[in-house]
């Protein structure tokens, strides 16, 4: 089936790199063409070649963050990100463990640099991610959560409240986020220890526990 871009699909600038064959609605042309969006259509390929791990982000979202989901992806590719999205791809009823378990898999193994998961209020998202070893999966709410999250605790999963934040707070926070580097310095110590504290518990049962 081939992949139809909506105006949702849009970004605010830059260039839009397309499958050959994908649809365009007629609102989607003509708002690519008001923001001087070039749009590029490749092979199957060159998509592929596009999508290095060190710029793709994995998304996903349940039915309570869907919407921002889809507001979100055009800022990424707007960013120069290959999104690469894990579902929903429409509102309906989904367990919010089984998208964030599909988005931190792809950033623990390798295939996305970060990942950003939406739910209704980001929780059980950031719960539900962190259990993937090698994830720090952190919950933010304003520019201030995003900075920290990410130069003090070195975040690689970002977890939304799709109905805590508004679209433009929200993208506020995403931006953030991801120009924020990691700080490194003292706070590797720290990093270290998160690091240990999941190795040591990575067998551990309440049978075996001598705590």
């Amino acid at each position: 089936m081939r992949r139809v871009i909506t105006e949702q699909d849009v970004p605010r600038q830059g260039v839009l790199h397309v499958e050959a064959g994908t649809i365009f609605t007629p609102s989607a042309r003509d708002l690519a063409e008001a923001r001087g969006v070039r749009v590029v259509e490749l092979q199957a390929h060159e998509m592929a070649g596009l999508a290095t791990p060190e710029k793709t982000v994995a998304v996903g979202a349940d039915h309570g963050g869907f919407r921002m989901k889809e507001l979100l992806k055009p800022i990424l590719t707007e960013l120069g990100w290959f999104v690469r999205d894990v579902g929903v791809f429409e509102e309906k009823a989904v367990d919010y463990p089984d998208i964030a378990h599909a988005v931190a898999v792809l950033v623990a193994g390798g295939k996305a640099a970060l990942g950003v998961v939406v739910d209704g209020a980001g929780i059980g998202s950031s719960m539900a991610a962190n259990k993937v070893p090698g994830i720090r999966a952190a919950l933010c709410y304003d520019r201030a959560s995003a900075r920290n999250s990410r130069e003090h605790n070195h975040a690689n999963v970002l977890t939304l409240g799709g109905r805590m934040l508004t679209e433009s707070q929200a993208a506020d926070v995403l931006r953030t986020w991801l120009a924020t580097p990691y700080g490194g310095g003292r706070h590797q110590a720290r990093i270290d220890k998160i690091t240990e504290i999941e190795r040591r518990y990575a067998n551990w049962t309440p049978q075996n526990s001598k705590e």
